[in-house]
């Protein structure tokens, strides 16, 4: 008994977790003076209390062990690197060429301009060209969308664009339309706009679809829709075909007829009646990127997952996908009447331990990679992996992670250039990467136990290592009440940068060390790591019996810990949450490291901020704690609204910022004035079923969504990870909070 208090002091004093006693140890029975010695034991080796000093510890640790390793390797023939750099987009959304022209690439830009850049001069500034002259509505999952050359540009000039504008009773409407150049793309002018498709009211601000590429073997035009957002299909758009939702539509922007823009090829499904003539297929969710095979003109889609499943379908004409009746090949819920007849499967899908939201790919028809031709890449938005398919014709399809993605993340769309070579583009920090070949592959020598990375005691794994430094966030993310103990090392003579958002921009090579543990015991550790490319991506150690070392996960796996199950997220899952927009490490920013902190190693109860300025591992020196912002503890004696918000920004706002990948246009950051938050708006991924449900409804948490899901503990849980447990005191403070409002500002 007391060789196991003494461990559980230590295992206290290491993770700084308060509470770890001997006594909370004691099984039922024991004797009183066993639990008197243990007690007395607890008090002998408990520390003094903390002593307030200016900084925490006196100098930089030298970091000789812990450094990034490289990305555990793959047998993938290509991998993605970043091209044209320093080009830099903003928001880009699309990448397209104009037939039969190598010398450009055009992006859309999601605020509503088009640029152009040269391929032969790596650098060069991008050039805007045309910019939409009606307003782009970018609220949500809103913007300038998508857009396609006409197959004959060289002579007529016409450019197609799909995006999201204001107006009707939502105040958003999606539009094709059609502008032209004179001068061969050099530039659109305003005065050649019009109007093809719509306006047409969204019903919500998500699941607008949005491409737009012209059939190479028909000349038609297709476009796609989802089906008009929230979550669930409410509306019903899934199986409806008498809309635009929901659909990829094709039409002919040559020949208009019937009062229309445009002409209604006669092959249609519903040419002659039974639905929407415009309509190709029907049945997905929200097909936001699709392509055309441009040697065989067959269409694929990647259709984005709700609760479970992404899916990749080879497009039919007059086919159904079946949303909302199914999601992938299984029933939708599962419903007790899921109708499956005459629906078509998807080639591939996959379920959100490996991704959260599919961005459809092209089939590569290039000629610099010889045994990528007629494989199909696509890649995921949330966790910002990207594979390749391949046809094994009997033995069905497979699919291969490209081995290197180059540091990007955020990919919203795959294009090609006039040649047929592929390039992701990615939102999140504007880049444009090409699909390379990977040379030969190597052999892994990724960390398989946690000593073997260096970032632990060699002699006790339940020890950092000489080099890791410990921090704590102020307001911390829920974890199934788990104690936690967090540190980071970063190479020798780097320094930590702060962006002007607050994060902290790591230098390539850091380390990010989370232990979980349960009763004294630790279960997880986990590392985020910036590997050489400028990427991060995390990696799961699971605890042995005898505490003596860590092993590496390969996939998430569910165990019991004491009365409890405990998760191991896949590496997939690691990147839903440790988003890019929220600067890829969460806890290290100013707003959540602006406060107290007892170090370990010294007892001192110490500014974050102030300890992490004096030992120099910051770029530029830093203001006095007291002139930058900060956010309170959730438990504590702040105002009700500023422990609320600091609750949602920890949990929350990982995703739910701009271009964080959660659904709808929440941002619940804590600098976000309230006003501009969005939380009280109508919800826009579902309303469970409540009525008069509002995301926030002042004064009435019972309507209240972002409170509902907070509760649960199914697929429509927010945040959707790492808790199977209820947080009572973190949503208590936002239930209180709920209630305090008056109204919305």
């Amino acid at each position: 008994m007391q060789l196991r208090a003494v461990r559980q002091v230590w295992l206290a004093m290491v993770l700084g977790v308060a509470g770890c006693s001997a006594a909370q140890d004691a099984t039922p029975g024991a004797d009183a003076g066993a639990l008197a010695d243990a007690s007395a034991l607890a008090d002998a080796t408990r520390p003094p209390p903390p002593v307030a000093a200016p900084w925490g510890i006196d100098t930089r640790p030298a970091n000789l062990t812990c450094v990034a390793p490289n990305r555990p390797p793959s047998d993938a023939a290509v991998k993605l690197v970043r091209a044209f750099a320093p080009v830099t987009l903003a928001q880009p959304m699309h990448l397209a060429a104009i037939p039969g022209d190598s010398s450009r690439l055009f992006v859309a830009q999601r605020a509503g301009t088009v640029v152009s850049f040269s391929t032969s001069a790596p650098g060069a500034t991008p050039t805007t060209v045309l910019t939409v002259p009606r307003p782009v509505n970018t609220a949500g999952e809103g913007g300038l969308l998508g857009f396609a050359f006409h197959p004959n540009f060289a002579t007529n000039g016409q450019l197609f664009l799909s995006f999201t504008t204001t107006g009707g009773a939502t105040g958003m409407r999606s539009v094709i339309a059609r502008m032209t150049s004179t001068d061969h793309g050099a530039s659109f002018a305003a005065s050649t706009y019009a109007e093809i498709v719509g306006p047409f009211e969204q019903p919500f601000t998500n699941h607008n679809g949005g491409d737009l590429h012209f059939g190479p073997l028909d000349g038609y035009l297709y476009a796609s829709f989802g089906d008009g957002g929230s979550a669930g299909d409410p509306l019903g758009h899934g199986q409806n075909t008498n809309l635009f939702f929901s659909k990829i539509l094709r039409i002919d922007v040559d020949h208009p007829s019937g009062g229309r823009a445009y002409g209604i090829p006669t092959s249609n499904p519903f040419s002659s009646g039974g639905g929407e003539p415009a309509t190709f297929a029907f049945g997905l969710r929200n097909p936001f990127r699709f392509s055309i095979d441009r040697a065989t003109g067959q269409v694929w889609a990647g259709d984005v997952g709700q609760d479970k499943w992404e899916e990749i379908d080879r497009i039919a004409l007059g086919g159904n996908y079946g949303w909302s009746q199914r999601e992938g090949k299984h029933c939708y819920k599962p419903m007790t009447n899921c109708q499956t007849a005459g629906l078509i499967d998807p080639v591939w899908e996959y379920d959100h331990t490996q991704g959260q939201s599919m961005t459809g790919g092209v089939v590569y028809r290039g000629s610099s990679l010889a045994s990528m031709v007629g494989r199909y890449v696509f890649g995921d938005y949330q966790t910002g992996r990207v594979w390749y398919l391949t046809d094994g014709g009997a033995s069905g399809w497979s699919a291969t992670e490209v081995s290197d993605r180059g540091g990007g993340s955020g990919w919203v769309a795959f294009g090609e250039d006039a040649a047929g070579e592929v390039f992701a583009v990615s939102i999140n920090n504007g880049g444009i990467y090409q699909l390379v070949a990977a040379g030969a592959p190597t052999s892994s020598n990724f960390p398989a136990t946690l000593k073997a990375t260096g970032c632990v005691d060699p002699t006790d794994a339940t020890k950092p290592s000489a080099g890791m430094i410990p921090f704590e966030p102020v307001s911390q993310l829920w974890s199934d009440g788990a104690q936690k103990g967090r540190y980071f090392a970063i190479p020798e003579g780097s320094h930590i940068s702060i962006l002007p958002s607050g994060h902290f921009d790591f230098p390539v090579g850091s380390v990010m060390v989370k232990s979980f543990a349960i009763g004294g015991k630790l279960i997880e550790t986990r590392l985020l790591t910036r590997h050489t490319d400028g990427g991060w991506a995390g990696y799961s150690y699971k605890w042995n019996a005898s505490q003596t070392d860590a092993n590496l996960l390969l996939a998430n796996e569910t165990d019991p810990v004491g009365a409890q199950n405990w998760y191991f997220p896949s590496r997939a899952e690691c990147s839903r949450c440790h988003t890019s927009a929220a600067g890829s490490t969460l806890g290290p920013e100013v707003l959540q490291l602006n406060s107290n902190y007892v170090y370990p190693t010294t007892n001192r109860n110490s500014n974050q901020l102030a300890t992490l300025d004096h030992i120099g591992v910051l770029s530029a020196p830093l203001p006095a704690p007291e002139q930058l912002p900060a956010m309170p503890a959730v438990a504590g004696a702040a105002p009700l609204e500023s422990r609320a918000r600091a609750y949602l920004h920890a949990n929350c706002s990982g995703c739910h910022r701009p271009e964080g990948g959660g659904g709808g246009n929440l941002d619940l950051r804590y600098d976000t004035k309230l006003s501009a938050t969005a939380m009280c708006g109508l919800p826009q991924a579902g309303d469970l079923a409540i009525t008069g449900a509002r995301i926030v409804a002042p004064g009435d948490p019972a309507r209240s969504v972002l409170l509902a899901r907070m509760r649960r503990l199914d697929s429509l849980r927010m945040p959707p990870l790492g808790s199977a447990l209820v947080d009572t005191v973190g949503t208590g403070v936002i239930e209180q909070w709920i209630q305090s409002l008056a109204q919305c500002p």
